[in-house]
């Protein structure tokens, strides 16, 4: 531990919570020397005289001490919480910054955010990273994917430190890129965030098939769960999930099982939501899974309405190993549409706020350390290795081949999902979508209509150019 406050340490940290604390022993298990604040101070004391007894971390009480113990040109990392905590600091700590020096946001800012604080403190002189850092506590202390955007000029003074301390591939690549300029380093987190909300919602539609309509035990979920991610579902969310059904209460009895019905979220999967309602892209299967937490959420009025409502009864009929076979395919081409949808929102971004995203990378960077971490994360990179132009990886020929073969086992599931009164509105909406994007014609040519008789909206005729309105006078006087 050290205490001087000469210009010794790489990088500053501002924010002593626990994914702060693992980065910067992640950061020192590396060979770089951290500087740390804390607005408590009293907590920068107690993780010198705790985790990080015996390293090379340096201790300031102030932000003047912090940027004084920092070799030039000074480099600060914001581990605060999102929104106006971010914009504060950064106002505090302009006084004792230099032209040239960088602040690094790590939190899960939106993304509008980073943009407005790239440009606005390029005016100044100080360079700005907005970066997304996935993999929770764990990812953070030993790896996590790092995806860092903003200013270009930035990326020298961290590319060496970001890289060394993300997560590691198997070939021992690391899980760390530029992302692109302005917001898109944590607009490619908040997509990596979504799509990880419609991964949970589908395994947990799955689990709820297979323990209300099938009764499974706990013991045969786990095992099920552990032959799901020994294949083509291998990914951390799976094998997390095998490990939660193998885990008991005090009195023997699983201990999901008592975890109250209610999920929460932090807001990335909803501003994903909106951020496609703005640019017209239909990321239906997310934007159900954060409908499904907020219905969760209203936990008092569905035990109430329980009591009223009927419906039929959930318990399916039929062999069981045929059915969990059908649920495993319903399972991976229901996520297939949840990351089609996401880098199709990431395709429109890039187009709307000219970001030169690679699509290609952005799949490596998810491959270790982050949540959503998966066996065909390589297989989204062949894809677009094949077609850089890709306009949607439900088209690309592994992933269409993969639904083909899956697709009446999906089918099945939505059918006795809802003559079973089980609620599946990930994995149903991931097939409606897919319905309707193989669609040639859909009955919006009625709405179209509907909206020329009511609002003289105008419509385009399919025996014209497009671009050509015509507005008919549906009713004569």
């Amino acid at each position: 531990m050290q205490t001087t406050l000469e210009k010794a340490a790489d990088i500053g940290l501002v924010g002593l919570a626990v994914m702060g604390q693992n980065l910067v022993l992640n950061m020192n298990d590396h060979g770089y020397t951290v500087a740390v604040y804390n607005r408590t101070v009293a907590k920068v004391d107690e993780f010198l005289n705790g985790p990080a007894r015996g390293t090379r971390v340096v201790g300031a009480h102030s932000l003047a001490e912090l940027a004084a113990a920092l070799k030039p040109p000074r480099k600060v990392m914001l581990m605060v919480k999102a929104g106006k905590p971010v914009d504060d600091f950064i106002d505090l700590l302009l006084p004792h910054l230099e032209p040239g020096d960088l602040i690094i946001d790590g939190g899960n800012s939106q993304f509008t955010d980073t943009s407005r604080r790239t440009k606005n403190l390029e005016a100044r002189g100080i360079l700005f990273i907005g970066t997304g850092i996935s993999g929770g506590e764990e990812g953070a202390r030993h790896g996590p994917s790092i995806m860092p955007g903003g200013n270009p000029k930035a990326w020298p003074l961290v590319k060496e430190l970001f890289r060394s301390i993300a997560a590691k591939t198997p070939d021992g690549s690391p899980c760390c890129e530029w992302v692109g300029e302005g917001g898109a380093g944590h607009y490619v987190k908040m997509i990596h965030n979504g799509i990880e909300y419609g991964d949970m919602q589908i395994i947990a539609e799955a689990y709820h098939l297979m323990r209300d309509g099938l009764r499974l035990p706990y013991e045969e979920m786990q095992r099920v769960f552990a032959r799901w991610n020994a294949g083509e579902l291998q990914s951390y969310l799976i094998e997390i999930t095998r490990d939660i059904m193998g885990v008991a209460d005090a009195d023997g009895k699983p201990l999901v099982e008592k975890i109250v019905d209610s999920a929460g979220q932090k807001g990335t999967g909803k501003w994903t939501g909106i951020n496609s309602l703005d640019l017209g892209i239909p990321v239906t299967l997310i934007s159900e899974a954060v409908y499904a937490r907020c219905l969760s959420a209203l936990k008092a009025e569905r035990v109430a309405a329980s009591q009223v409502l009927g419906g039929p009864r959930a318990t399916f009929a039929g062999e069981r190993k045929t059915i969990v076979t059908d649920l495993r395919n319903a399972v991976l081409v229901s996520k297939i549409v949840s990351y089609a949808q996401g880098f199709m929102l990431m395709r429109e971004a890039a187009r709307e706020y000219r970001w030169n995203l690679d699509f290609g990378k952005i799949a490596l960077l998810w491959r270790a350390g982050c949540i959503i971490r998966s066996a065909f994360l390589e297989r989204i990179k062949d894809a677009f290795a094949r077609n850089p132009d890709l306009l949607n990886l439900l088209v690309d020929s592994y992933f269409s081949g993969i639904i083909r073969k899956c697709q009446v086992s999906w089918r099945r599931v939505v059918i006795e999902a809802v003559r079973r009164g089980i609620p599946v509105p990930a994995i149903s909406a991931a097939l409606s979508f897919y319905d309707g994007y193989r669609s040639a014609r859909l009955p919006a040519n009625l709405i179209q209509a509907q909206r020329d008789y009511f609002g003289a909206h105008t419509y385009e005729r399919v025996d014209r150019p497009r671009g050509e309105f015509f507005h008919t006078q549906w009713v004569k006087d």
